[in-house]
């Protein structure tokens, strides 16, 4: 079964290259950010007309996260418990029936923080928080759960292509770093590194001053998985080609393949 995350950065804006990827990828399950579209007016008929099902939690304009699956939906929970004044659409779950039993995958995306002097970092660390304590709840049910999303966290110098530019940044500061640490610490396995060490290995090159022409990229999307999904791990990449298209989004798909297949009444469906 082939997961997938990607930051399409407005879904009207990129739906032709959206759509060519959907053909030529040919992902099962995918979690896309910044959807930037109220639920109504997300262009499902066409996803849909490829063999996708889709869910999304939208708002107008900005964030917005959604999952287009093969597979059927089971359920959908859509918002990130813990606030209930928080109104940012950031965090969408599906659960899935597969030939191994449930399968549980979150589309989320984490506050950016920045300008760190403004309130918009501490709320970066509280949604952390809230999906530290979110998932420790989930990890108890022992199932495979994929956290897929763009994290908006720089995890290591490695990470950055110029590592000291993003010094005053919110994406590299140590609680940011050490919030996503404590996630890795709950037992969860970022899919890319699980794969390789590499150096150069980005998701994200900016629109400004040639970023992607000088490969001064980042890494903040991941496919966080728990210890039953990383056990069915088989592969994992990032789709770098995608950037260099027309329109592109600033980020690029990471994709895993998880050892996973549909249930049988999925098949037959």
């Amino acid at each position: 079964m082939k997961i997938a995350t990607w930051n399409i950065n407005g879904v009207k804006a990129r739906l032709a290259n959206l759509l060519v990827w959907l053909r030529d990828s040919a992902p099962d399950i995918v979690c896309l950010q910044e959807i930037k579209s109220v639920d109504e007016q997300f262009p499902r008929a066409e996803i849909e007309a490829l063999g996708y099902h889709v869910e999304t939690h939208g708002q107008k304009g900005f964030n917005g996260v959604a999952i287009l699956s093969k597979l059927r939906f089971d359920e959908v929970i859509r918002g990130l418990p813990g606030d209930d004044s928080d109104e940012q659409a950031r965090f969408i779950e599906g659960v899935f029936s597969t030939d191994k039993g449930v399968l549980r995958v979150v589309s989320l995306y984490l506050p950016n923080g920045n300008p760190i002097d403004t309130e918009k970092f501490p709320y970066k660390l509280a949604w952390m928080a809230r999906l530290e304590k979110w998932a420790t709840e989930r990890l108890l049910l022992e199932e495979p759960l994929v956290l897929g999303g763009d994290y908006n966290v720089i995890p290591e110098p490695i990470d950055a292509r110029n590592p000291d530019a993003w010094l005053g940044d919110a994406l590299f500061q140590p609680e940011s770093r050490q919030g996503l640490r404590r996630l890795v610490n709950l037992g969860f396995t970022d899919a890319t590194r699980a794969v390789t060490d590499a150096a150069d290995t980005y998701t994200f090159w900016d629109y400004q001053a040639g970023a992607w022409q000088k490969n001064n990229g980042i890494r903040i999307d991941f496919l966080m998985m728990s210890p039953e999904a990383a056990n069915r791990l088989s592969s994992s990449t990032i789709e770098k080609h995608v950037r260099a298209w027309e329109k592109p989004s600033d980020h690029v798909p990471v994709v895993a393949e998880l050892a996973l297949a549909p249930a049988a009444t999925d098949k037959a469906a």
